[in-house]
């Protein structure tokens, strides 16, 4: 099995608003095509351009079968799981970009 990091991520266009689950083994690069609408579809289509969670896994697979499991929550828990950690809905890819972002 190859240990590569992986990520899922919640893209979200407002808070408690349309939700996307995904996953990536770049979240920096991903976050910015959603962000840029480079990825035809979905989050495209419902302006989903703020990263407001992520996990980050040892490899792909531990990843994907967390992105299924997110997937099947009810909307409520995703909601839940998101505050928990970003009460604020803060768009957090600032914070990968620039570490230094995120004291602010």
């Amino acid at each position: 099995m190859e240990y590569k990091i992986s990520y899922i991520y919640i893209m979200a266009n407002k808070p408690k608003g349309v939700l996307y689950i995904g996953v990536t083994s770049n979240l920096v690069n991903r976050a910015y095509q959603h962000k840029n609408n480079l990825i035809a579809g979905f989050t495209s289509q419902y302006n989903l351009y703020f990263l407001v969670y992520y996990e980050i896994f040892d490899n792909i697979r531990e990843a994907i079968t967390r992105e299924k499991q997110l997937k099947n929550w009810k909307r409520q828990w995703k909601i839940e799981l998101i505050e928990k950690e970003n009460p604020d809905w803060k768009d957090l890819y600032y914070e990968i970009t620039d570490p230094e972002s995120s004291s602010g």
